[in-house]
C-alpha cells in the first residue's frame, strides 16, 4: 500500500461543513457494544476496533491543542488491517518496515523514534546500566 500523507485538522479550521463531513465518517457501532475500560476487557473485543477515540487506536491521533490527525485519510476506520497498538505490541517483535507500514510512516522515521526512545530510557536509568545491559537482562 503506498504511503499517503497524514491529514491534520485544527479546531479553528474545522468549519461547520468540515464537521458534517467528518461526522459522516464516524463509525456507527451497536449500542450493545460497551466501550472497554481495561486492556483485559479490550483484548478479546470487536476487531477492527470501532472506538477511534481510544488513545491506542491507530486511525486517529488527538493532540493537546485539540487538533487531530487522520493517519490513514484514504481509508475508513474499519478498513485498517491493524487498529490497536496494544494488539501489535502483544504480537512480539516486528521489523522497522512492518512497523512503518502499520503506522503509515517510513522505515527511517520508525528508526528515529526507536533511537529517541532508547536515549530517553538510558537517561532515566542509573548510570551503570546501559541499553545493552537492560535488554540482556530482560528488564
Amino acid at each position: 500500500m503506498p504511503k499517503t500523507q497524514h491529514k491534520t485538522i485544527s479546531p479553528k479550521r474545522l468549519s461547520r461543513w468540515g464537521r458534517k463531513k467528518e461526522s459522516a465518517r464516524r463509525v456507527p457501532y451497536p449500542r450493545e457494544i460497551v466501550r472497554p475500560t481495561t486492556r483485559k476487557e479490550c483484548r478479546n473485543g470487536v476487531r477492527p476496533c470501532p472506538f477511534v477515540t481510544c488513545k491506542y487506536h491507530l486511525y486517529l491521533d488527538i493532540n493537546r491543542t485539540g487538533s487531530y490527525t487522520v493517519n490513514f485519510p484514504e481509508l475508513g476506520p474499519l478498513d485498517l488491517k491493524h487498529t490497536c497498538a496494544l494488539d501489535i505490541a502483544e504480537e512480539g517483535e516486528h521489523t522497522l518496515e512492518e512497523i512503518g507500514e502499520i503506522l503509515n510512516i517510513t522505515r527511517e522515521r520508525v528508526r528515529q523514534i526507536e533511537l529517541a526512545c532508547k536515549e530517553k530510557l538510558e537517561k532515566s536509568i542509573p548510570a551503570q546500566n546501559t541499553w545493552e545491559d537492560m535488554t540482556r537482562v530482560g528488564v
